[in-house]
């Protein structure tokens, strides 16, 4: 709770101290001009639920679904928010099937389908079997989507990939990571990504800080400029 309390001062202060809470200040400015209280949103990689939550606070009349396959943090999403959420112990990607996922149990903020760069000393893995699913086949066809989160420590691209139908037909509002020590590791390359919801799905790209002082879209050399340099790792894309 103190952490939690920190972060959200810092943030109301505009003290980003961090790349992380410049991201986390810059996202709750766009989901908070972004999401109405009829909004229906999807929080991938929901780890705590911090995200969620505020989706919950912003759109109490919309209908939301958290993705988290970590057994541990699925039940306490669903203590916590099943009342409110469609909460969903799956992992996302282009496929489905069932396959290993590293638990990293001293950060499990870095646990994904594949090992990582992390920013542990000796991270403690537990492999442990997962269902993966894709967004497209989860999703009623009859529930427009506004808002997409994806924070899956370099899996974004499958899970996009898995959501094409999803995303042509509701051009919703991505917020996703994308960076080098995590894309990498599943062969991902940003003119992969940035090909792909660009020509293929019709979307803008951005920063979270151009986006939110409405400036210049990114061109594809420049979204593998800040891919490569890692300048910038968090982006979204828009209709």
């Amino acid at each position: 709770m103190l952490k939690k309390f920190i972060r959200t001062t810092l943030n109301l202060l505009k003290l980003d101290l961090t790349k992380n809470l410049e991201y986390d200040r810059l996202t709750n400015l766009i989901l908070k001009g972004a999401i109405k209280t009829n909004s229906n949103c999807i929080d991938v990689g929901c780890h705590k639920g911090e995200i969620l939550e505020m989706i919950l606070q912003l759109a109490p009349n919309g209908k939301h679904f958290g993705f988290e396959p970590i057994p541990m943090l699925a039940d306490n999403l669903q203590k916590q928010f099943g009342s409110k959420a469609t909460i969903l112990q799956y992992a996302l990607a282009e496929t489905e099937g069932k396959t290993t996922f590293n638990f990293v149990k001293n950060a499990p903020a870095y646990s994904g389908l594949q090992k990582r760069k992390y920013d542990v000393a000796e991270p403690d893995i537990e492999v442990i079997d997962v269902e993966i699913r894709r967004l497209d086949d989860l999703i009623p066809s009859n529930t427009k989507i506004d808002v997409i989160k994806i924070d899956v420590e370099g899996a974004e691209l499958g899970v996009l990939k898995g959501a094409s139908k999803l995303i042509l037909r509701d051009k919703p509002l991505l917020i996703f990571e994308c960076g080098l020590g995590a894309s990498d590791y599943y062969g991902t390359k940003p003119e992969h990504v940035y090909d792909f919801l660009n020509k293929e799905m019709g979307l803008k790209i951005s920063t979270l800080k151009s986006y939110v002082n409405k400036s210049a879209v990114l061109s594809a050399s420049q979204f593998e400029e800040l891919y490569n340099s890692n300048k910038e790792y968090y982006f979204l894309a828009f209709a």
